[in-house]
């Protein structure tokens, strides 16, 4: 399990990126979305960005059957609706299109022009108005993170959303181990490196394929388990299919052993400097 805010949740969500845009595909990824929920998920993210709203309407289309207190759902506003009027009507118009009456966690999509400590401000508020629980940030680098943790109210910033996978783990040379110093949990986008060119390298990887057949398990679920092999990161694998949620619901049960975990890092070792943050 991992902890957002006061919540303890299942490690591996859905992300939805690119989902709600292709009519022909609604059905199908309504069914995947109400599967996952189903069968153990908790954790959905969205962001106004996604289709400008498409991927939010189709959210609200699959939840409102499903009791609201069993969903954790996220959603990321753009930089520039970072600041009032427009924060507010960014966070109305995600209500509305989710069909609820709070988000579980708001996030800042990327860095602001805007000061962060005006959207601080601004969130914090809407916490005590009960229109979201938590609020945090997305894409943030050390430097930004430390930054925040200086400003009134930066202190409950609740997750920090970045690129993760074992093809990008430039995070974890001081990003990771800062924030697990301040007990701020990762959420790990493109855990399977889909939409990212790098994962073609490790789908093909001979070493991968062993593990996975170790386990009886895909290699993408090999990767899944190895983003979450801690417990302060969790992960939000995209899929509009419901077999492959189901494999990646399975994948929160594999171990892997010490050998396996020293295989992986011999091929895709860990970063021995400082680089620039991933992003997709």
């Amino acid at each position: 399990m991992v902890q957002l805010g006061k919540e303890n949740l299942f490690p591996i969500g859905i992300g939805t990126w690119h989902m709600g845009d292709s009519p022909s595909k609604r059905n199908q990824e309504i069914e995947a979305l109400r599967y996952g929920l189903e069968n153990g998920i908790e954790v959905i993210d969205t962001a106004e960005m996604y289709g400008e709203g498409n991927s939010e309407n189709l959210i609200g289309e699959a939840i409102k059957d499903i009791k609201r207190e069993d969903i954790y759902l996220i959603s990321k506003f753009y930089p520039f609706h970072a600041q009032e009027p427009e924060l507010e009507r960014s966070l109305e118009n995600s209500l509305e299109r989710l069909g609820t009456d709070y988000l579980d966690l708001y996030l800042l999509h990327w860095k602001s022009s805007t000061p962060l400590e005006e959207t601080i401000e601004s969130l914090e508020k809407y916490v005590k108005d009960g229109r979201i629980r938590n609020w945090g940030v997305s894409n943030f680098d050390t430097a930004d993170v430390e930054g925040m943790w200086k400003l009134k109210g930066g202190e409950n910033c609740t997750a920090n959303q970045v690129l993760y996978n074992m093809a990008s783990r430039g995070i974890e040379y001081d990003l990771l181990p800062a924030q697990k110093e301040k007990s701020l949990p990762t959420i790990a986008y493109s855990p399977i490196a889909q939409g990212d060119t790098r994962g073609d390298n490790i789908a093909g990887n001979k070493v991968l394929q062993k593990i996975a057949e170790q386990h009886n398990a895909t290699i993408f679920q090999i990767m899944l388990a190895w983003t979450i092999r801690h417990h302060d990161v969790l992960a939000i694998p995209q899929s509009s299919n419901k077999k492959h949620i189901q494999e990646n619901i399975d994948a929160q049960s594999i171990k892997l052993s010490e050998e396996e975990l020293q295989l992986i890092e011999k091929e895709f070792p860990a970063p021995k400097r400082k680089k620039p943050l991933d992003i997709i």
